[in-house]
């Protein structure tokens, strides 16, 4: 599989950079601290919204939009809600409850810094902020009422029972078993892969896709969707905790349904260099406006963290 060229990566590196400064700065106009009796759990929800993370889905959903002609700036508001619904996913999946993690992103996960009550409710939180966001007033005003619903739909799909929770409990359910490959598939697609294509699908959306476009770039964020949380796998085999900012390992201690684990290494990295190109492959027909997507790709296969 190509790898990305040293230029490349620096034009990543500066993409990444400057659409992560954007929803930084739309987040934390968002999230202005809060008074009272309950302004602790606008502490709670920043301390994890604001740990350094990559802002991937945001980026996703902003780089859609772009290919197929629609303004990034547009799109800011359901870009940061998408990153409120990951950010709150992982303040759960860190809780003693689910992966009892200390770390994350090489600083104190929530609840060791607030205890369990109130990062339970900052993922609560932030999960309901999310839907605020995405009734921002300027984008009722941009988009027809049908594309807008449309688009929370298909957040609130991937985001719930039917998508990322859905997933989530096949994941908890099949800890310590021995599954079968479809259930470890399962896993994937649901438990990150339905994100990662909702980011997709709702900067398409509301940048203006066609139908033609909506399904090609489906079919991209579904591709590399799967191939991030199988590069999460790897990386908790082969990755440095240093540099990814909490423990490896973790998955074959738990006994977590994963693809080195039920495939071997060698051969998880075979499935998800495939899926990476067909990915990169899919978008020929978008031009040169598709190279962020296709570097946001490959980048999936080579990051450390």
């Amino acid at each position: 599989m190509e790898s990305l060229s040293e230029e490349k990566k620096t034009r990543l590196r500066k993409y990444l950079s400057e659409r992560k400064a954007l929803v930084d700065g739309r987040l934390r106009d968002h999230f202005s601290p809060m008074n009272g009796p309950s302004a602790l759990i606008s502490k709670a929800m920043s301390h994890s919204l604001f740990a350094g993370g990559k802002r991937l889905r945001p980026v996703l959903c902003m780089a859609s939009a772009s290919v197929v002609g629609g303004r990034e700036e547009d799109v800011l508001p359901v870009a940061c809600a998408l990153e409120c619904i990951h950010t709150y996913s992982l303040i759960h999946d860190d809780l003693p409850a689910m992966d009892d993690d200390d770390l994350r992103r090489g600083k104190p996960t929530s609840h060791k810094v607030f205890g369990e009550a109130i990062a339970l409710l900052a993922g609560d939180g932030l999960l309901t902020e999310a839907f605020r966001l995405m009734a921002d007033p300027s984008l009722v005003e941009r988009n027809d009422a049908p594309v807008l619903l449309k688009v929370i739909r298909i957040v609130a799909e991937a985001a719930g029972s039917q998508g990322m929770v859905g997933g989530q409990v096949a994941d908890v359910l099949s800890e310590g078993k021995k599954v079968d490959f479809p259930v470890v598939e399962y896993i994937h697609r649901h438990k990150t892969g339905a994100m990662i294509r909702a980011s997709v699908l709702s900067g398409a959306l509301l940048g203006g896709a066609t139908r033609e476009q909506v399904e090609i770039l489906g079919k991209y964020g579904e591709k590399i969707g799967l191939a991030f949380q199988i590069s999460d796998d790897i990386l908790d085999v082969e990755g440095d905790g240093e540099t990814m900012g909490k423990a490896t390992g973790s998955d074959d201690k738990k006994g977590k349904a994963t693809y080195p684990a039920l495939l071997g290494l060698a051969r998880a990295k075979d499935i998800q260099a495939k899926l990476v190109e067909e990915a990169v492959d899919s978008l020929e027909g978008f031009g040169n406006r598709a190279e962020p997507l296709k570097l946001i790709a490959r980048y999936i296969v080579e990051r450390k963290k």
